[in-house]
């Protein structure tokens, strides 16, 4: 019973993986059909015994979204002009044949 109730609570998710780090953007349900999304950083560490896997989870609800983005956006911006205007960070992307040829530089939350 509880396996259905997991897959009930995510609606939707998707993984971006980024070299030694994958993260995981995942929207869920609360009981009373409330949406919030979850942002987990998963890191594959070796310990004597094998690798484990480190999780940092954000919460993020429906009221702050447009905050969240606007603060993400920001900081990333000003990380990109005022830090490192010299850096072409088109260099970065990785485009899966599955992505859209053009990618917009902000986020949207529409």
């Amino acid at each position: 019973m509880e396996d259905n109730n997991k897959e009930k609570d995510e609606i939707y998710s998707e993984r971006v993986r980024a070299g030694k780090r994958t993260y995981f953007f995942d929207v869920k349900a609360t009981r009373s059909n409330d949406y919030y999304l979850t942002i987990t950083e998963s890191k594959r560490r070796y310990k004597e015994d094998g690798f484990v896997y480190e999780k940092h989870k954000i919460f993020l609800y429906k009221e702050d979204f447009h905050k969240f983005i606007d603060a993400l956006n920001n900081t990333v911006g000003h990380v990109k002009d005022e830090l490192l205007p010299d850096v072409d960070f088109t260099e970065f992307e990785n485009r899966d044949d599955h992505e859209k040829s053009s990618i917009d530089s902000e986020l949207k939350w529409d």
